[in-house]
């Protein structure tokens, strides 16, 4: 092969971004090439970064600066506001590349299967966090009429969703948050937020930054109760073998004996209460009911029989993500993801030639995003051994100017690199307009708008 290889990535979030990367850095890279098109139904990149970290958490958002760096580079394209399956499918891209990575990330709620899941004031977090977070897909308003609030879950997503409920607007105007989230959160009536998780401290999810976190805020007073600390044999190993879940609980322990402030929001960590029911009236949520649990000597937990019927208006379901089926992919209901051996996507027994997964699709919603890096390096390091070998199908048309022709005669509206660094900027001004860093830019229209070239 003398051209260059060419590489779809369908998802251009940290995951697809990576797999850029590590084609980059490759010896393919130097000989024959390679040629990388990032595929985004977004018209902006960057995934769950852009979409799913919350607006006061600006350390995770400056993982941008390093991916801006892979999409810099002159063997990368980027064609966002480009939809799969609907603008461009798998035959589709399989005529243009050799290969093809599908790097979809999550953004769903992974279901909980208790009753009253789908009264009304019974929320999925990821939606959510869509709203807060400016996705142009989501309704632009949201209901925060509840004094009373349950969050259902123990990991990083379940803070970020009790934190913003409980900071108040003008706390997370100097984000980079649209008016119409600074507009909805200025009429959260919630004065008590309650997260909820069935283990205990050294089984939580959270990671230590991000929980010290939950306490900056002059508006939150964070409360533990004492009986909640409790560890078995189980416990005590994994918080011996694990620096991050020592830390979490150790920070709970400090919460837990000390005295209750006067902070005028009140956020409650509860441990040992697992989601039995979300309770209705008329249709509406107007409690929670939860099982007491305790440990079995294994850091897992048993239910003990006694329940507790919890006042809260509304409840938001924070107990993962999971990702959408992919139309001529193979998909495991179950796990959320596309079945495949080291990142080769597998259809029963047989490996689909040329077609790869990584990220969140690929392994499941968890980890951090640095652990995506992995992800990446396992599946590139397959599709170049598949190069290497012969074992890619060869596309009817590789030249580079094939897809943007297939794109225009479809009259898809794309957004480019070039795009993106326009909405950058047109983002930027609208902050600085303000005295803010950015002010995201929310209608779809609108950011295709901002990224079309000044006339």
């Amino acid at each position: 092969m003398t051209r260059p290889v060419r590489v779809a990535i369908v998802g251009a979030g940290p995951a697809g971004i990576y797999a850029a990367d590590a084609l980059l850095k490759s010896e393919a890279a130097q000989d024959p090439g390679v040629s990388i098109d990032l595929f985004e139904r977004m018209p902006a990149p960057f995934g769950l970064i852009r979409y799913g970290v919350a607006p006061d958490h600006p350390r995770i958002k400056g993982i941008v600066q390093a991916l801006h760096q892979v999409l810099d580079k002159p063997q990368l394209r980027l064609f966002g506001n480009v939809d799969y399956p609907a603008d461009i499918d798998l035959d589709d891209l399989r005529s243009f590349y050799d290969a093809v990575i599908f790097s979809t990330g999550a953004d769903a709620d992974r279901a909980l299967d208790i009753p009253g899941g789908s009264l009304d004031g019974s929320h999925g977090a990821a939606d959510f966090v869509s709203w807060y977070d400016g996705h142009p897909d989501v309704a632009r308003t949201w209901p925060l009429d509840a004094e009373k609030v349950a969050v259902l879950g123990v990991g990083n997503v379940a803070l970020d969703v009790a934190r913003m409920l409980a900071k108040t607007a003008d706390e997370l105007l100097p984000t980079e948050i649209p008016a119409n989230v600074y507009e909805g959160l200025k009429a959260n009536k919630a004065l008590e937020v309650h997260v909820f998780g069935r283990r205990g401290p050294a089984q939580a999810k959270f990671s230590p930054m991000e929980l010290r976190e939950l306490d900056h805020s002059p508006n939150i007073e964070v409360i533990v109760n004492p009986e909640d600390i409790e560890y078995d044999a189980g416990s005590i190993e994994t918080r011996r073998g694990n620096k991050q879940a020592n830390m979490v609980a150790s920070t709970l322990e400090n919460w837990a004996i000390r005295d209750v402030g006067d902070r005028p929001h009140k956020l409650f960590l509860h441990f040992f209460e697992s989601p039995a029911e979300i309770l209705g009236e008329d249709g509406r949520v107007v409690g929670l009911r939860t099982e007491r649990t305790e440990l079995d000597g294994t850091g897992n937990v048993k239910g003990t029989g006694r329940f507790t019927d919890w006042d809260v208006q509304s409840v938001y379901r924070a107990v993962g993500y999971y990702s959408q089926e992919l139309p001529k992919l193979p998909f495991d209901m179950a796990s959320g993801t596309v079945p495949h051996a080291a990142g080769r996507v597998v259809d029963g027994e047989a490996p689909m030639p040329s077609v790869y997964v990584t990220g969140w699709i690929k392994r499941g919603p968890i980890g951090l995003i640095g652990h995506t890096k992995g992800d990446a390096n396992e599946t590139v390091a397959c599709l170049l051994d598949d190069h290497a070998t012969g074992r890619l199908a060869t596309p009817a048309q590789p030249e580079p100017e094939a897809v943007t022709a297939f794109l225009e005669e479809r009259g898809v509206r794309y957004t480019t690199r070039e795009g993106w660094y326009r909405l950058d900027a047109h983002e930027q001004a609208l902050g600085a307009e303000q005295g803010r860093e950015r002010i995201k830019v929310v209608e779809r229209d609108a950011m295709l708008d901002a990224s079309e070239p000044r006339s």
